[in-house]
């Protein structure tokens, strides 16, 4: 960690702010709305943005960027900004052509993480989600360590600085790691990672080979309801969380991103709320105790 300790260095020089802004918004939410909350995301503090292909608001979030970079707020180089290659393009040759459409969108250079989204390959095309005339999914057979290579060949065009993977398990990371005449390891593996979830031993994993693990969901899981029981317990209600929450006059979301800056894990706070988006950037403001971790780890 650096002296502010508030960005970590990655394993190909790079750094990454530890507290990231998640841009990913249901469809209820407008694409002027992306434009909106990012704007003010960078207003508060927030410098590494969090967005992808498929969120479908590259545009928007691209513009918030650069009226913030013309208005003298940020300048380029103080903007992490990461994106997403999205299933449909894992063939090695429709990586290059991804991220270019993904930059045209963004009308910026260069971003500064480009990761594979998701370790499954889907039918390419324009549709997101292919499916056949009975709604079921259509996949592609793509061997990741060919998306991997056109990657590799992505930053070395200069078009992304760092490269990484998403949703990956310890084998499917294995598989590139043990790649033959690997260029360039992962410099991250982003997961779904929460107190309900905290991915202890992919967290070990991805320490052991020096790749960063970034949480998202990091204040409980989206809850989408072809995923998730309503049921379950909201982490964010935890006894747990809003006791050590009450003893520090924070708030349980605090206590969740705290959590994992301190754990070693990069935390995305995703929020389209700006009372909210102001709070999460006081994450800084206080820390765990030792046994604090220990029961939430619990």
């Amino acid at each position: 960690m650096d002296p502010k300790g508030q960005t970590v260095k990655l394993n190909d020089g790079h750094y990454i702010p530890v507290l990231g802004f998640g841009t990913f918004a249901p469809l209820e939410v407008t694409k002027s709305e992306a434009l909106e909350v990012t704007k003010f995301a960078i207003e508060a503090g927030f410098r590494h943005i969090d967005c992808a292909h498929l969120y479908q608001n590259e545009e928007q979030v691209g513009q918030a960027i650069r009226s913030k970079i013309a208005d003298g707020t940020v300048k380029r180089e103080d903007i992490f900004y990461t994106s997403k290659l999205w299933s449909t393009s894992l063939r090695p040759e429709l990586v290059r052509p991804a991220l270019e459409k993904s930059l045209k969108n963004l009308q910026l250079d260069y971003v500064d993480l480009y990761i594979i989204h998701f370790p499954v390959a889907l039918k390419p095309g324009e549709a997101l989600l292919p499916t056949d005339e009975n709604g079921k999914t259509i996949f592609d057979s793509v061997d990741l360590c060919r998306t991997w290579e056109a990657l590799e060949k992505c930053k070395d065009a200069g078009l992304t600085k760092s490269i990484g993977v998403s949703n990956f398990n310890h084998k499917q990371l294995e598989k590139i790691l043990n790649k033959p005449g690997l260029k360039y390891k992962p410099v991250c593996n982003q997961v779904e990672c929460h107190p309900y979830l905290n991915q202890s031993k992919l967290l070990e994993f991805c320490k052991s080979h020096d790749i960063v693990l970034v949480a998202y969901g990091a204040l409980g899981s989206q809850r989408i309801k072809e995923w998730v029981n309503p049921n379950l317990p909201f982490l964010l209600e935890d006894p747990v969380l809003s006791a050590i929450a009450k003893k520090y006059k924070q708030t349980p979301a605090l206590v969740a991103l705290r959590y994992q800056i301190q754990r070693g894990v990069v935390v995305l706070a995703k929020s389209y709320n700006k009372k909210r988006i102001k709070e999460n950037i006081q994450v800084f403001d206080f820390e765990l105790t030792p046994e604090d971790m220990k029961a939430i780890d619990g």
